[in-house]
């Protein structure tokens, strides 16, 4: 059977996010693709830190997306300054009944469901040096095609992840 004809295998949540949570990045995975973007999540930064969206535009730009799910779950984590050293536009993610006004201004907003997601707030640039950015550009690369080969070929692709 053609790739190009064989039925998608299904991605499976690694269990550390919650319905909300997975369903905010399907929104936004759903708007950057819409926007012409490639993004992975979980993708593992140089920090050591796990970006939950990251997208490299067709500009070759480098966008995180930070999702939060809950009020508790944004008060709970206080190392999303960490993730602007590996892009040039920080984000958070959230649904639309979030509380928005604790959100700090210095990043973008993006309000998503399941279904989809709109840019509520543009985020600042700050622009990558270039060494910097063939890094994690790298890192990117790598990521999503071991994650692919590993969903054609499991057996194969085994200790390929990140």
């Amino acid at each position: 059977m053609s790739l190009l004809h064989a039925t998608p295998l299904p991605v499976r949540p690694d269990g550390r996010q919650s319905p909300t949570a997975l369903s905010v990045a399907t929104g936004v995975r759903r708007l950057l693709a819409a926007r012409g973007c490639a993004s992975v999540t979980e993708l593992t930064l140089a920090s050591g830190r796990r970006a939950d969206v990251i997208a490299l535009t067709p500009g070759g730009d480098l966008w995180i997306v930070e999702v939060k799910s809950s009020l508790a779950d944004f008060r709970a984590d206080a190392k999303w300054r960490d993730y602007r050293a590996f892009c040039d536009r920080f984000f958070f993610a959230v649904p639309p009944d979030f509380s928005i006004g604790i959100l700090p201004e210095e990043a973008g907003l993006i309000l998503a469901d399941g279904f989809g997601a709109h840019i509520a707030r543009e985020a600042p640039e700050h622009r990558l040096a270039g060494a910097r950015r063939k890094a994690v550009t790298l890192r990117f690369a790598h990521a999503a095609a071991n994650r692919h080969h590993a969903l054609c070929d499991p057996q194969g692709a085994a200790g390929a992840l990140d």
